[in-house]
């Protein structure tokens, strides 16, 4: 019986780690849009409608009027910088901070075929550029710091005015001195981080990284978009619309809040299964538990068999011995009767 049991649970865990390791092959190409995407859609539906919230409370902050800060005649020796327009136009940033990212998720989902993996990745994705847009332009509203061009902001003909307390009383255009007041920090560089940082994550989970083979290709590709961040950066303070520690605090803002959105649905970039979701590797769990489940509950009926036919054996050799038992019994208790009789 304990030969029999053995043999069985040695057979079970061998055929459990083949499909451990064949697994991933098997789920890889069986979760489709087609066939899961709806499904997934409907279980994180309160994480879209968020993202929806989230849109609305940005477009409210950016209608609120930005806190005016005392801005004296002895502070506009570093606002004095020229007014330039941006070497990055505002309409860039989506592009290469949202949709760049989009398309490079879609380009693993053709050749993985992993819905979650794809659904998981926009959805992180818009979930770090919009928290991080909330925060940066409250912040801006809240700080109402001015930017290194203020001064032609205020006085676009050179012309400066202050009243009695020091203060400035500006005679330029509205748009541009409200837009003057929102320096800190950098909106172009928290919007890149928290994007291209997401797909620095993403890339480095998804090569593999840091499996410590030592491939240091694998490490330009993971900082490439982080150095697209960067100089977008640089950019701000080049065009004097932002100062450097505008720049640093957008950056350092949209690489946290891309950080942890980016492990809300992945494993660290470092870890063993970093190369998928956790709710791809939660499905891969559960169809080697059921099919675990299966193979016992299909060996179950010989595993009984076989123990009532060497449960029979053991009785019939029970029996056996116990009959010759009792004829040894039997003869003793005659040659006994005998010699009494003698």
């Amino acid at each position: 019986m304990a030969s029999w049991n053995s043999v069985f649970l040695s057979w079970l865990k061998n055929f459990s780690n083949i499909f451990k390791y064949k697994m991933d092959e098997v789920q890889l190409g069986s979760h489709t849009i087609r066939s899961h995407g709806l499904t997934i859609a409907r279980t994180h539906m309160h994480d879209w409608l968020i993202l929806v919230l989230l849109v609305v409370i940005w477009v409210v902050i950016l209608i609120i009027h930005p806190f005016y800060r005392f801005v004296g005649k002895d502070m506009m020796d570093d606002l004095r910088y020229p007014l330039q327009s941006n070497t990055v136009p505002v309409w860039a940033v989506p592009m290469y901070a949202v949709l760049l990212p989009m398309l490079i998720f879609i380009f693993v989902y053709i050749r993985r075929r992993d819905v979650y993996d794809l659904h998981h990745a926009v959805l992180g994705l818009l979930f770090s550029v919009l928290v991080t847009a909330v925060i940066t332009d409250s912040i801006k509203n809240a700080v109402g710091r001015p930017r290194p061009d203020f001064f032609w902001r205020c006085f676009p003909d050179g012309k400066d005015v202050y009243d009695k307390w020091g203060n400035v009383i500006c005679h330029g255009d509205k748009s541009v001195i409200r837009e003057g007041h929102k320096s800190f920090p950098s909106g172009h560089t928290s919007w890149s981080f928290a994007g291209l940082g997401f797909l620095s994550l993403y890339l480095s989970g998804k090569i593999k990284a840091f499996d410590r083979r030592g491939h240091v290709a694998k490490l330009c590709i993971v900082f490439l978009p982080l150095l697209v961040a960067s100089l977008v950066g640089i950019s701000r303070v080049d065009d004097y619309w932002h100062h450097w520690q505008d720049v640093f605090a957008g950056g350092l803002l949209g690489l946290v809040v891309a950080t942890f959105c980016y492990l809300q649905f992945y494993p660290p970039p470092y870890d063993a299964n970093g190369s998928g979701t956790y709710a791809y590797f939660r499905v891969i769990e559960e169809s080697t538990a059921n099919t675990t489940n299966t193979i016992n509950a299909a060996n179950l009926p010989n595993a009984m068999t076989g123990e009532i036919r060497i449960a029979n054996q053991q009785e019939s050799t029970d029996n056996g011995f116990m009959g010759m038992h009792l004829a040894r019994n039997s003869n003793s208790v005659l040659e006994d009767v005998e010699s009494g009789k003698s």
